[in-house]
Parts: C-alpha cells; sequence; structure tokens
C-alpha cells in the first residue's frame, strides 16, 4: 500500500551472483572531498560569480524600499531618473553574472562527471579478476549505465545548483539583515515546520532509493541472466521459472519505486506551505512593527520583497538536495569498488619455468559448497590438455583456477613453482591467457581492436595474426580494411566473427600458456574444425588446457581430463581412454555415433 514502507530489502539477494560493494558513507565522503579539491578553483570562482549575480539582484529591492520610503514620507526629490538607471545597471549585471553562473555550473558538472567515469573505469580494470566474475553482468552494467546516467543529472545541475542556492539564501539573509534587521527574525517563524518535515523525509529517502537502485539492479541481472543463457533456459525448459523470477523482481523495484514517489509527495506540500508562512510572518509581523512606527514602509517593502526572493533558492536547495539523495546512492554503488583491495600480488613471486601444476584443490563460489574437490593434475610444458565431462561438472570453474582467476579455497595452483593465487594479475596474464565464449568488439577500428593485445605490432603482424585465425579472407574484403570501424555506430560483426577477432588477439599476445573455454562455440562445427587445425600450427609449443565440448578437440590432445562431479575420474590420452571403457568411452561412443 502506498505510504508504508515495504519489507527491508537486502540488495544482495535478488542477484544469484556476489554483488560488488556499496560505498560506506566514510568512503563517499572522502570521494566528495577528493572531487572538491580537484575542482577547488572551478568552485571559487563560481561561487564568486553567483556573489555578484545575487548582490545585483537585491538591488531592485532595495532601490525600490529607497523610493516607498521617499514616497511616504512626502518627499518631493524622487530621484527617479537615478533609480530607474542604476536598477537597469543592476539587471544588466545581474543578466551578465547569471549567465556565467550557468555556464560555469555546467562547465564544472561535465568536468567532475568526467572524472567520475574515469575513476571507476580505472578503478574496476584494477580488480581482481575474480571479483568481476563473481559480480556478474547485471550488477556491472547497472552500475556503469543506470548509475551514471542518475549522476550525470547531479554533476552537471545539482551540485552546481546546490552551491549556488546555498550562496544565495546567505547573501539574502545578509541582505535583510543590513536592510530590515527587525524582519530578519520573521522569516525564521517557518523554521520548525521546514526541519520537522526535511528530518522526516531524509530519515528515510537514502534507505528507500538504496533499495530502489538494487532493485533495478537484480531486474537488469535477472534480465542480463536469462538473455545470456537463452539457450540453457530452452533447453531446460526454464522460461516459465525465469520469467517469473523477472516479474518478481519488477514488482519490488516498482514497490520501491512506489515508495519513494510517496516520500516526495510529502516533502514538496511541506515546503510550499514552508514558503507561504515565510512570506505571511514578514507581512504581518513587518506591518505590526510598521504601524508600531518601529520600522518604515519603505523596510517592509525591501524586507518582504527579500523574504519572496528566499523562496527560489531555498526550492532549489531542498529540489536539489533530493536529486542528491538518488545520486548519493549510485554515487555509493560507483565508489563502492573503492573499497575492494586492488589485486597487487607479490611482484618478487615469479614463476621459474612453464608448468603448470593443481595440488590438491578445492574451490567453490558459495561459502560450505564446493564445486571442485580433490582436483591434482600436472600439465607439462607444451602439452594440450582437454577437459571433457558433462555439463556442470565443474570444468569452467577448473580451467579458470588455472587461468589464475580464482583462487583455491584449499590447495595450490602453481606456474613454474610459483603460485598463481600471489602473483600479480598483470603478470599472470603475461604468461597465461583466457579465451572464452565472451568476445567483445570495442568501438573504434578493426586494427584498434586487435592492437589492444599488443600496442607496437606492425600492420604485418596484425594480418598474419587474422590470418592465423582464418580471418584474413574477410577482413582484406572490407572496405577500408584494418581502418574499416567496427562496433556500435561501425561494422555489424557476426558472433563468428567477433570471436575469431578474440583469437587473434590471442595470437598477438602471444602467452606460453593457453586456456580455451569453448573458444570457437559460436562457429559452425566444419569452420570451428578448420579454425583450430590452424591455431594448432600457431600455438605448437605452447601449453593449451582446452574446455572441450565437440570431442575432436579431445582427440586430438596430448591428455584428456574427465571432470564428473567437482573431480577428475579419469586421466589419459585418447586411445587409452577408449580402451578403458569408462566415462569418456561412453561419451565417445555417444558423440561419435
Amino acid at each position: 500500500m502506498i505510504g508504508v514502507a515495504p519489507p527491508p530489502y537486502d540488495p544482495a539477494a535478488p542477484t544469484t551472483a556476489s554483488t560488488l560493494p556499496v560505498g560506506s558513507p566514510a568512503t563517499v565522503r572522502a570521494y566528495v572531498v577528493e572531487m572538491f579539491r580537484r575542482h577547488r578553483r572551478a568552485f571559487l570562482v563560481l561561487i564568486g560569480v553567483n556573489t555578484v549575480a545575487v548582490i545585483a539582484s537585491m538591488v531592485g529591492p532595495y532601490l525600490l524600499g529607497d523610493l516607498v520610503e521617499r514616497v511616504s514620507d512626502g518627499s518631493h526629490e524622487l530621484r527617479l531618473g537615478l533609480t530607474l538607471t542604476l536598477f537597469a545597471v543592476a539587471l544588466v549585471v545581474q543578466g551578465a553574472f547569471v549567465q556565467q553562473v550557468r555556464m560555469r555550473g555546467a562547465v564544472l558538472g561535465e568536468e567532475m562527471l568526467a572524472d567520475l567515469r574515469e575513476d571507476f573505469l580505472v578503478r574496476s580494470v584494477g580488480l581482481p579478476p575474480g571479483v568481476l566474475e563473481r559480480a556478474g553482468t547485471g550488477d556491472l552494467l547497472s552500475r556503469i549505465t543506470t548509475d551514471i546516467d542518475r549522476l550525470a543529472e547531479a554533476m552537471r545541475e545539482a551540485v552546481p545548483q546546490l552551491a549556488i542556492g546555498v550562496v544565495w539564501v546567505l547573501l539574502l539573509l545578509g541582505g535583510l539583515v543590513v536592510t530590515a534587521p527587525a524582519l530578519a527574525p520573521a522569516v525564521l517563524v517557518a523554521v520548525p515546520l521546514l526541519v520537522v518535515g526535511c528530518r522526516w523525509y531524509f530519515k528515510r529517502a537514502p534507505a528507500g532509493y538504496r533499495a530502489e537502485a538494487a532493485g533495478y539492479a537484480a531486474v537488469a541481472g535477472a534480465l542480463a541472466e536469462t538473455v545470456d543463457a537463452g539457450r540453457t533456459v530452452e533447453a531446460h525448459r526454464l522460461g516459465e521459472r525465469r520469467i517469473a523470477l523477472s516479474e518478481q523482481r519488477v514488482k519490488e523495484w516498482t514497490a520501491w519505486e512506489r515508495y519513494t514517489l510517496w516520500l516526495r509527495s510529502v516533502l514538496f506540500p511541506v515546503v510550499e506551505v514552508t514558503n507561504g508562512i515565510v512570506l505571511g510572518s514578514v507581512l504581518m509581523i513587518g506591518g505590526f512593527f510598521v504601524l508600531q512606527g518601529w520600522i518604515g514602509v519603505g523596510q517592509l517593502t525591501t524586507g518582504a520583497l527579500i523574504a519572496q526572493m528566499l523562496v527560489e533558492p531555498v526550492g532549489m536547495i531542498l529540489r536539489w538536495y533530493d536529486e542528491l539523495q538518488v545520486a548519493q546512492v549510485s554515487l555509493a554503488r560507483l565508489v563502492g569498488v573503492r573499497e575492494i583491495e586492488p589485486d597487487s600480488g607479490d611482484a618478487d613471486v615469479r614463476p621459474r619455468g612453464r608448468d603448470v601444476h593443481a595440488d590438491g584443490v578445492h574451490f567453490g563460489y558459495l561459502e560450505g559448497v564446493d564445486v571442485l574437490r580433490e582436483i591434482s593434475l600436472r600439465v607439462s610444458p607444451g602439452t594440450r590438455v582437454a577437459l571433457v565431462g558433462p555439463s556442470g561438472a565443474g570444468k569452467s570453474t577448473l580451467g579458470r583456477l588455472l587461468a589464475g582467476i580464482y583462487a583455491p579455497r584449499d590447495g595450490r595452483i602453481t606456474l613454474g613453482g610459483a603460485e598463481l593465487s600471489r602473483m600479480p594479475a598483470e603478470q599472470v596474464r603475461s604468461h597465461v591467457a583466457l579465451v572464452n565464449q565472451e568476445h567483445h568488439v570495442f568501438v573504434g577500428s578493426l586494427r584498434d581492436n586487435l592492437l589492444l593485445a599488443r600496442t607496437d605490432a606492425a600492420d604485418g603482424d596484425l594480418w598474419n595474426a587474422l590470418g592465423a585465425v582464418a580471418a584474413e579472407d574477410w577482413a582484406r574484403a572490407l572496405d577500408d580494411g584494418l581502418d574499416t570501424e567496427v562496433g556500435s555506430g561501425g561494422l555489424a560483426l557476426t558472433p563468428a566473427q567477433a570471436q575469431q577477432i578474440a583469437l587473434a588477439r590471442l595470437v598477438l599476445a602471444d602467452p606460453h600458456t593457453l586456456v580455451l573455454d569453448e573458444a570457437t562455440s559460436l562457429l559452425d562445427p566444419r569452420a570451428a574444425r578448420h579454425l583450430e587445425r590452424s591455431l594448432a600450427r600457431v600455438l605448437d609449443g605452447r601449453t593449451v588446457v582446452a574446455i572441450a565440448h565437440r570431442l575432436h578437440t579431445a582427440h586430438d590432445a596430448d591428455v584428456i581430463a574427465v571432470v564428473e562431479s567437482g573431480r577428475i575420474s579419469e586421466l589419459g590420452g585418447h586411445d587409452e581412454l577408449v580402451g578403458a571403457d569408462g566415462a569418456y568411452a561412453a561419451l565417445w561412443r555417444s558423440w561419435h555415433g
């Protein structure tokens, strides 16, 4: 029911993955202070320009009050010419400086927004790979899109406007004290009502907006997971269950949307009533003072006009402060990545060889639930290993452990005697590369997409890499060749072509150990077979761990590891395992038949 807060909401509950942390108030405050320090000169200039604009805006009420005072005193020297001239000059100054306030505020907002985007990207890229893997697509996507969009208006408008509004109110109150000091206490009559209303609202708003943002992330996560695993959902007839989950997430999110809307529907009328009380109290108290002869009619006029002028900046402060409540939640979600320790590792831990060894490895995504148990595997340099087994057995998880994405809960995984979990991520990536089904085409030229793997590569190296993955023919057929713009707004590559680009990056990166997780899954079987043969020549002498769903990949491997229920149940060559007539032999007969 609208007006009643929904039940307590756990932001982490809606997603199947563990979400990235939300920044604590201390982290948010520290980032805001850092942002102000970066742009303190622009803030000071904005406040200075706004001060001139506000002072110019008070010239009119002062002149009008002085004119009314002269008329009430029966003076014949009204000096209308001088009054109109000063008013016109003040109006021109006010207009010019208001334009500067808006322009400088917009520029400041865009600069802060650009810094925020860059800070989040830089920090996210530096996070341990396993953290981003566990966070899931929905949470990360909602932060980099929805939360940035919500912050955009706050950075462009709310922060500059809030600074402008505060300066405006302080100067108007100062002007009221100077021109009509007896009326200054009158504006305080409405303060208790405003304080009570704001305390009621801001006590409830932050939690409501946090839950609303988390609810939207849950919706995004549920939809992204369903779309990404569309074929699996269809194969296991999970459509109705996924639809029901999505509807539940949408229902929870909209409940919080209605709740925060109800909060605003209470606050805004309180603000409107407060504005009326301020003006009314000034007129009534000021009128009484005039009748008693304590102030003049001119002072009452000036005071009433300044009190009326207070309505706009007070409303501006509350309106934009409310926007900042939404923005603060988004900011906390974005700066939350600062609370994750970067993957520094120990630079002194270096491999002394190329052999990969898993010794007594246990690993699970959830506490107390192991996906892999008692895994021991030794891979000699230059060996081609195939991981086979039923879906859900833990093959991809084992591949990520061997690539250093995750660290085992128990046991050790070493490269050349050096423990992967203790090495810096960049150092691990220079030795071991992981290629999975997720292939990204970045906005830019085809050349730029390839140079991500090796920035100093010449065009000849790029063409050789494309040739190695059977992509040279279609790449040369492009009108602009390597300069062809691809990605959003450019040439739309097919999933198979995107997969070939990812594999070409792998060739350019030239690691000595590779983990391939269905790296050719988006190609048809004949093209995949041709590509794997081409890659075999390029990768000759390198250590390759391939998670094989097409068993011809296993047939060509030196060693086959059969993974069942989180354990390696069989280990050996193709002929050996077929002759053993075990799990692999059954898979081979089923697939080959």
